[in-house]
């Protein structure tokens, strides 16, 4: 049986229709699955840079300050306690002491820090192996031949060579590892070629999402008579949440990663400032209390990837949802 013109344009109009429909879901799911994959993973990778600038980075920074300054400190109080000949002083005295006992306490928490790998650790061993041929030295200088001057200013002149001596030194050996740190510090206080495409793929996605989006709603309504249809716009409020709240996170991270960098670039800086010791140990001390204050971990920021996780699991499900009922009830049930 023949069927009539009207009624094959008909037939012809809802294949059309239908088809439409079904590319749209088709792009739909294509579009949010592409643009969720590169914004979970970017979004991610900003949140593992700033975990790990808080946990390692500034903290191994710090330490390396810390410790040069500590060294030096120490070195300085021996000279003061025995070449100066203070009163009532046994050895090297107090002030020798207790520097050398920040530095060694340092330098333990800084073999779990740093953060130039095995090229760190090695320069960590060589430092600690310089640091028990500088006590060789310094101890008898301040104990010993504290009655011959001449001993005595050989001893200490060999344990400063030890801490200065260019290149191979206690204080330029840990200037060497510093610089590879800071140079950690750059990449993960700065958004690669790699993020900022993932960035871009993100949003191209999910800008593609919204006029996807927005075509099925215009399709549904003048070619199907339906209504606008509300697991659709569900869909299209998520991925505007997609596209603003993960990225306005990222632009913050990104501001308190870089304030970081500057406040330990002004640390590295304060280290190489020997006119007053004291006042550079405090001021690295301060300094790195404000880093550390605003690397401080967001509780709204790891609440946004978990509702990122939500809103793409929306804009997968949803549109399927939303545009599957019509074509089950309109197309593929009715044949």
């Amino acid at each position: 049986m023949r069927l009539g013109p009207a009624r094959s344009r008909r037939s012809a109009y809802r294949s059309r229709t239908r088809r439409l429909l079904e590319w749209h879901l088709a792009a739909m799911l294509v579009a949010a699955l592409v643009s969720m994959s590169a914004l979970l993973v970017s979004y991610r990778e900003v949140q593992i840079s700033a975990g790990e600038m808080r946990a390692r980075g500034a903290p191994a920074v710090q330490g390396v300050a810390a410790t040069q300054l500590a060294l030096l400190r120490a070195h300085e109080e021996a000279d003061r306690s025995v070449r100066h000949r203070i009163t009532d002083v046994v050895g090297a005295g107090a002030g020798y002491e207790n520097q050398l006992a920040a530095a060694d306490q340092g330098l333990s928490r800084l073999s779990d820090v740093q953060i130039d790998g095995d090229r760190g650790r090695g320069v960590l061993e060589t430092v600690n192996g310089l640091l028990t041929s500088y006590s060789s030295s310094i101890t008898p200088g301040a104990v010993k031949y504290v009655s011959d001057d001449l001993m005595q200013e050989e001893k200490f002149a060999e344990a400063e060579r030890l801490l200065t001596r260019e290149r191979t030194g206690v204080v330029p050996r840990l200037d060497v590892l510093q610089g590879h740190q800071m140079a950690r510090i750059d990449t993960l206080s700065s958004m690669s070629a790699l993020q900022w495409s993932g960035w871009a793929v993100a949003e191209l996605g999910l800008l593609a999402m919204v006029l996807i989006t927005l075509s099925a709603l215009w399709v549904l309504r003048t070619r199907c008579g339906h209504s606008l249809d509300l697991c659709l716009l569900v869909s299209l409020l998520a991925v505007v949440f997609l596209a603003t709240g993960p990225l306005i996170a990222t632009s913050v991270t990104q501001d308190r990663l870089g304030t970081a960098r500057d406040g330990l670039v002004r640390i590295e800086q304060q280290a190489d400032d020997h006119s007053d010791l004291a006042r550079s140990q405090q001021t690295v001390t301060e300094t790195a209390t404000r880093v550390r204050a605003g690397l401080a971990a967001q509780g709204w920021q790891s609440g946004m990837y978990y509702g990122a996780l939500t809103a793409g699991a929306l804009i997968v499900l949803l549109p399927a949802v939303g545009i599957g009922r019509h074509l089950n009830a309109d197309y593929w049930r009715t044949g």
